[in-house]
């Protein structure tokens, strides 16, 4: 390629329009094929989605305690870097899209906006995302081998995604208001 053209592969922007697309295509086809039976489905692909999302931010945090231990520029730090944006581009960034867009419709659907629990676990998966954002900016400084946290840091940070998953977990089976 040219200089300064990229392909869709290496093109975040058009990557995010591309799995949107996708997956709206796709939500759409099974709307089509469930009819009145879409909001199951929805629910299942809701708890698959956050399945996959909560084992890609419990194991990204993971990774880079132990690519913190690695040298810059070696085998090791750079099977680091592999493993780590394909982790976030292939696992964490589709299953957390995912896990929103079917998140609000069932929210929408079951009326759960004028609930007191919901609004709790609203703001925890907010908190969530925060923390997905922050995974996402440390996989790219890691990347550019600009990383300036050390192990215990990101031992700290692998317990966020547990205690607000236990908040979101509490909130949706127990509804304690």
């Amino acid at each position: 390629m040219g200089e300064g053209k990229r392909s869709f592969r290496e093109n975040p922007a058009i990557r995010a329009v591309l799995s949107l697309v996708i997956t709206a295509g796709l939500l759409l086809a099974l709307l089509a094929w469930a009819g009145d039976g879409f909001y199951l489905w929805a629910k299942a692909l809701h708890v698959i989605a956050i399945i996959s999302w909560m084992a890609a931010m419990l194991y990204l945090p993971r990774l880079f305690v132990y690519h913190t231990q690695a040298a810059i520029g070696s085998p090791e730090s750079e099977t680091f870097k592999v493993m780590e944006r394909r982790l976030l581009r292939a696992i964490m960034n589709p299953a957390m899209i995912v896990a929103w867009v079917l998140g609000l419709y069932l929210a929408i659907t079951s009326g759960a906006f004028s609930e007191g629990w919901f609004h709790v676990k609203l703001a925890s998966v907010l908190l969530l995302s925060g923390l997905h954002g922050y995974l996402s900016a440390a996989t790219r400084r890691f990347a550019e081998d600009r990383n300036e946290k050390d192990t215990r840091h990101w031992r700290i940070v692998n317990e966020g995604p547990t205690l607000l998953m236990i908040v979101i977990v509490v909130m949706v089976i127990v509804k304690p208001f």
